[in-house]
């Protein structure tokens, strides 16, 4: 049994307790965004936010750049989408509604993902970091959570399936990097994630019997 718990939290004996509590706060406030998101709850922005404050100064510190401009990147999306899914039209009903890709928001999802697995391949060049397995998986990881966020903020029922890819994936990397409580999120995530899509299908499928 001692094995076993050193095998997952053992790496924790040399953080500092001010690393470990922040962790433990952007997975609480992680869990209460995807949480809210899958209830199609405005409120999956505020919480997302102070998740990804947290996030961005702990990624830096574990040198996951990727992983630190993704949760940069949540910072901004996360105002952007909290400005749209606030928006009612005069009988307080949301105006933006959940909706699938068309093709421009195919095309344009494309090109979210290569640009941005360009950019952070260009970041992980600087920092001189693909020495390491996990940088091409933390690099292609960027890119599906990039139109993910993107496609959320949308509110394109699609966003999920990206999600749910980039939680899969992230799960081992962050065991591997020794971040055993964000591996379990992710793992928390993904079923959550899951959780949500078949909300987001039911309501869209719900919307079309009526119309």
């Amino acid at each position: 049994m001692d094995e076993f718990y050193d095998l997952l939290f053992g790496q924790y004996k040399d953080y500092s307790t001010l690393h470990i509590t922040l962790e433990f706060i952007a997975i609480l406030f992680g869990i209460l965004s995807v949480i809210f998101s899958a209830r199609n709850h405005v409120l999956v922005y505020p919480t997302g936010l102070v998740s990804t404050i947290i996030y961005v100064y702990l990624l830096f510190q574990w040198n996951l750049y990727g992983e630190t401009i993704i949760n940069a990147y949540y910072f901004y999306m996360s105002i952007y989408g909290w400005i749209l899914w606030s928006r009612k039209d005069s009988q307080h009903h949301d105006l933006l509604q959940i909706t699938t890709m068309t093709k421009d928001d195919k095309i344009k999802s494309l090109i979210i993902f290569t640009a941005s697995v360009a950019f952070i391949s260009v970041v992980y060049i600087y920092f001189d970091k693909f020495t390491h397995q996990w940088a091409y998986i933390d690099t292609f990881i960027t890119g599906l959570f990039f139109v993910g966020m993107w496609l959320m903020a949308k509110r394109k029922i699609e966003n999920w399936l990206f999600l749910i890819a980039g939680d899969i994936i992230a799960v081992p990397l962050f065991f591997i990097k020794g971040y055993t409580l964000t591996s379990i999120l992710n793992i928390f995530l993904t079923v959550i994630a899951i959780i949500g899509y078949l909300s987001w299908k039911k309501t869209l499928q719900n919307k079309s019997r009526i119309q």
